[in-house]
């Protein structure tokens, strides 16, 4: 009967120890954020998309610091083609407490809030990356609807350096003269 417990003790820690799932290493945010410099347009270049994204063209994610502190987000995309139906969604965003205000919790449907992280900002607040702990989506954003070849090299580095495939990652179509749409209600 020993025998048989021990048996079953040792199956039971050999299954639970099979269905651990892997623990990430911490997805390190940048030091600091000037949150002034950084509301504004932000062009979505590429992204490992959620599913309101799959066919988004012309993306564009907009920040605004409101009073409060919190950061009201109006992303806009056309659906399906350059020229498809305007898509917008107004998520917020509230910068956690301790973090350079480079973690956010994002919230798209009250009372949840998901894990937004700057992982990667250059010195003049021109490129972007926002990444998650899980690793399950990211986002490439520039100022600008492009960027040249050694700037996209360098942002997909640190993209993939992060622990993404690269193969998930979709390229976000523009048109090259899009205008802004900060204005926009």
């Amino acid at each position: 009967m020993r025998k048989l417990y021990r048996f079953v003790v040792v199956f039971m820690v050999v299954i639970l120890a099979g269905c651990a799932t892997r623990r990430l290493p911490e997805l390190q945010p940048v030091a600091e954020v000037d949150l002034q410099r950084f509301m504004g347009d932000w062009y979505v270049l590429a992204a490992i998309p959620t599913r309101i994204e799959r066919e988004a063209y012309n993306a564009v994610e907009s920040y605004r610091l409101n009073s409060k502190g919190d950061i009201d987000t109006t992303f806009t995309f056309n659906k399906g083609g350059l020229d498809g139906p305007l898509k917008t969604y107004r998520p917020r965003g509230f910068v956690r407490e301790g973090t350079g205000n480079a973690v956010w919790g994002m919230q798209f449907i009250w009372p949840i809030k998901a894990d937004f992280r700057i992982i990667d900002l250059d010195r003049d607040y021109q490129t972007v990356i926002i990444g998650r702990q899980k690793r399950d989506y990211v986002w490439i954003m520039s100022r600008s609807p492009q960027v040249g070849e050694e700037t996209w090299s360098r942002l997909l580095q640190v993209v993939a350096d992060a622990g993404y495939d690269l193969d998930a990652l979709r390229r976000v179509p523009h048109r090259t003269a899009l205008t802004t749409r900060s204005d926009q209600p």
